[in-house]
């Protein structure tokens, strides 16, 4: 059984495919402690100053897609809900990309990259997952994805470490 936090990682894939925005879950935070950040940090105590804007906590993310869903799963993600997208924005994700690859097993691939700006990952997390509309566009996402089978437990969508940004 999903927790509310790996359903909200399926919205996010969910919606998108490079055409729109989405996803969230109960997985390692992607970034908050990578090379980037550390950087950002010591780069405000170097000038000290306080860093004026908080950087957004960023996520990567893979999930397999089903070869005979495609046609589908696209279809739904080029014309997504407007519920669904203002569920996202709502909850404080933003920058949210969905990309698809065929992998040289042959097998699909979707990876999901989104920011969040909130102040309480957990609550807007639970917030999505107990949206109805958003339940109701799992039932017709969920069908098309495989989750991969070394994720960790709670999770849908496998959560990415990040090991390199660029600021600008």
């Amino acid at each position: 059984m999903r927790t509310p936090h790996t359903r909200t990682i399926r919205l996010f894939a969910a919606l998108a495919l490079g055409l729109t925005v989405f996803i969230g879950s109960h997985f390692a935070l992607a970034g908050e402690n990578g090379p980037a950040a550390k950087e950002k940090s010591n780069t405000c105590a170097a000038k000290k100053q306080a860093c004026e804007k908080k950087a957004p906590r960023r996520f990567g993310l893979v999930i397999g897609v089903k070869e005979e869903k495609l046609k589908y799963y696209n279809k739904l993600h080029a014309n997504p809900w407007p519920s669904i997208n203002q569920a996202l924005r709502d909850s404080n994700i933003s920058n949210y990309s969905i990309y698809l690859t065929q992998m040289d097993d042959g097998k699909w691939y979707l990876f999901a990259y989104y920011e969040y700006t909130g102040e309480d990952y957990e609550a807007d997390m639970k917030k999505i997952a107990e949206n109805k509309e958003v339940q109701r566009w799992w039932k017709e996402t969920d069908p098309c994805q495989i989750p991969l089978e070394n994720r960790k437990e709670g999770e849908w969508w496998k959560a990415m470490k990040e090991v390199y940004r660029l600021e600008e």
